[in-house]
């Protein structure tokens, strides 16, 4: 098994029967088995779609699907070469606001030209494209395991942060996989209302990152990374919101960046995936664990004043159409409140069954239960949710 991992300015809204006809448009131009055509060839491009629908049967606080029906992480995708020295990438998101399925919400998510022949184990990316930090933030929120992404992400980093930015990763020649990459962001989609002492500050976000890897005979591999980042912007405290003047706050206005954010942000992670002799087509066990503290919520915070993480999950695939997993999350924050903090606790347990067609087809049943809520007004007990997720033709490489 390889462990290597793959590589909003303007809101707007869609329809639903929009989204699938770029979806039927995409699946045309390129069939998932079909060969491509002789000019799709020549000229390397692929373009593929992701529909994610799910019926939710109570919003989880914190959480990023509605109640009800509701689109989730859906997209257009269009990748391929630009020459024979730059790659390039545009990913068109769609879903539901999370305080009205009825309502869309459309995203450039990705943008981003990425060379392809860098000496000595280089590579930089240039454009908009999501972090690679953490495990699971550089995925697509539809590849997940689990209908919602952990406390983690949802609290500390908005669910999935991408941003305008710039990466070089230099990947080591080593026997096992080792890398290690450098990011710079504008920062405003982490942090979307900056204090005006903040708010011009550039780069306003900057990642330093680390994965290494291998195999564990021919049935076992694992994958470890760490993660720093710092971010520059501080975060409107909304009872001084009209005061400092957030400047992303009719821009953005549908938008969600990390609700708990701060200046510094550590985050690990530990993989460990089990296959007979690695054939995960069959079966396959999966242990992933994340940890993340950010401190320094704003000028006002103490070393005790503090945001912290964590997320266990087993993923088991016993058949070769079937998983099961379950997910235990907590979080422990502090909620800059005036000139003061405010604790906010949480603690999230889900399990999901998941029936896979191959790749291009998923249904997910999953019951998610919270408990021990602290600050924290809307708290979903217990909530049962349905998810479907189709592909149509080209989709990104599978990360480790």
């Amino acid at each position: 098994m390889d462990p290597r991992s793959p590589s909003r300015s303007f809101v707007g809204r869609l329809t639903a029967a929009g989204l699938l006809a770029g979806a039927s448009i995409a699946a045309s131009a390129q069939p998932v088995d079909a060969p491509a055509a002789p000019a799709q060839r020549a000229a390397g491009w692929e373009l593929g779609a992701v529909l994610d629908l799910a019926l939710n049967s109570r919003e989880l606080a914190l959480g990023q699907r509605p109640q009800g029906a509701g689109l989730g992480h859906s997209d257009l995708l269009a990748r391929g070469p630009l020459g024979s020295q730059l790659s390039a990438q545009l990913n068109l998101a769609v879903h539901s606001e999370v305080d009205d399925a009825q309502k869309l919400e459309a995203e450039l998510e990705e943008a981003w030209v990425q060379t392809r022949s860098l000496p000595a184990g280089f590579q930089a990316r240039l454009g908009r494209f999501s972090s690679q930090i953490g495990y699971l933030n550089e995925r697509h929120p539809h590849a997940d395991d689990f209908v919602e992404r952990p406390l983690l992400y949802r609290a500390l980093l908005g669910g999935h942060w991408f941003d305008d930015g710039l990466r070089l990763n230099w990947t080591a020649p080593t026997p096992f996989y080792l890398m290690v990459g450098a990011e710079a962001f504008r920062g405003r989609q982490l942090v979307k209302e900056a204090t005006q002492a903040t708010r011009s500050r550039q780069p306003g976000a900057h990642t330093l990152s680390a994965k290494v890897g291998g195999d564990l005979g021919e049935s076992q591999s694992w994958q470890a990374g760490a993660a720093w980042l710092f971010n520059r912007r501080e975060a409107v405290v909304e009872d001084h919101e009209d005061a400092a003047g957030g400047e992303e706050e009719n821009e953005h206005e549908h938008a969600h960046g990390a609700q708990f954010s701060g200046r510094h942000t550590r985050l690990f992670d530990l993989a460990w995936k089990w296959s007979p002799q690695g054939d995960n087509r069959r079966e396959q066990v999966k242990l992933l664990l994340e940890w993340a503290e950010t401190r320094r919520p704003n000028a006002f915070a103490t070393a005790a004043d503090r945001h912290r993480a964590g997320s266990l999950s087993l993923v088991w695939r016993f058949l070769p159409e079937w998983e099961a997993g379950l997910r235990s999350d907590w979080l422990r924050a502090a909620q800059p409140h005036e000139e003061g903090f405010e604790p906010v606790r949480l603690r999230e347990h889900a399990v999901m069954l998941a029936w896979k067609a191959g790749h291009a087809q998923t249904l997910r049943l999953q019951w998610t239960g919270q408990r021990r809520p602290v600050g924290l007004e809307e708290v979903a007990r217990r909530s049962v949710q349905l998810q479907y997720v189709l592909s149509f033709g080209a989709h990104g490489a599978h990360a480790y």
